[in-house]
């Protein structure tokens, strides 16, 4: 099964709308199976921002849609709304739940994939690095021993779990090694992301993504329609395809080119399953 997986839109004043124009061209013209957006949707959380996000996720073709929060989307400096009401306006114009689950079917209605997004965003504390509980990671556990073993499982969240390859260092999520170590016990077949607004293709076990396999696939994109693109990404917007199968994962990146109007596939990197 395909996933479109974008992230960091960043409605408001770093959003670029031509781009989201492009992209919903590009869903229409790739059918996936499943859009995912790994959060930051707004820039600064404001309701204006999120009813343009929610214009946006309107407009896109009927397909299955997960969505999760970034740090971005709960208000920084609305001090009093960011202790008491974080999630306020993403729960009017997003989604109601922030830990979420998706279901694929296969043949018979069976989970052909589930996608389990859980948010990463933390208001309280390490806003910009965000956190993951363990309240959070059993219901992800939960979740993933529900289904069938043959059934493909992807994780979402919006930090990154792995530092990139090149650019400006970036903190990881907090306990990323044990994230990522609890998503390899429960058969997780590719972890998605965004936050660092560069694209990284890696496995968890640190190994690039044409070595041999080690650990889990790990999957960051760049912000796709944002000018916040950063590193080797600078000025760039990008998306990933995510094609999940019984053998691997597939992904080819995407750069939006101003010239073409449009998003073209930049590289493709095969991560191949572990015997």
């Amino acid at each position: 099964m395909t996933i479109l997986h974008a992230s960091d839109l960043h409605f408001g004043v770093p959003h670029r709308p031509v781009v989201a124009e492009a992209l919903i061209r590009f869903v229409e013209e790739v059918s996936p199976a499943a859009i995912v957006i790994s959060g930051d949707l707004t820039q600064r959380a404001k309701a204006r921002e999120y009813r343009a996000a929610r214009d946006f996720l309107d407009r896109l073709p009927p397909v299955p849609l997960v969505v999760t929060a970034g740090n971005h989307d709960v208000p920084l400096y609305r001090v009093w709304e960011r202790l008491f009401a974080p999630y306020r306006n993403y729960r009017r114009y997003i989604a109601s739940r922030l830990d979420t689950v998706l279901d694929l079917p296969a043949g018979g209605g069976a989970p052909g994939l589930r996608i389990v997004a859980l948010n990463s965003a933390a208001p309280l504390a390490a806003i910009v690095n965000g956190r993951l509980t363990d309240r959070q990671l059993d219901f992800a556990a939960a979740a993933f021993a529900e289904i069938p073993k043959r059934a493909q499982r992807v994780l979402v969240v919006h930090h990154n779990l792995l530092l990139p390859g090149n650019g400006e260092p970036v903190p990881t999520l907090p306990r990323a090694p044990h994230v990522l170590h609890r998503a390899e016990e429960w058969g997780v077949d590719v972890v998605l992301s965004g936050h660092i607004h560069r694209t990284h293709l890696a496995w968890s076990g640190g190994r690039a993504a044409r070595d041999a396999a080690r650990g889990i696939p790990v999957v960051i994109t760049g912000t796709t329609s944002s000018n916040r693109g950063r590193g080797p990404e600078t000025g760039l917007n990008s998306l990933n395809l995510v094609a999940v199968d019984g053998s691997g994962v597939d992904v080819t990146v995407y750069l939006y080119r101003g010239d073409a109007s449009r998003f073209l596939a930049h590289e493709n990197r095969r991560f191949t399953r572990r015997a």
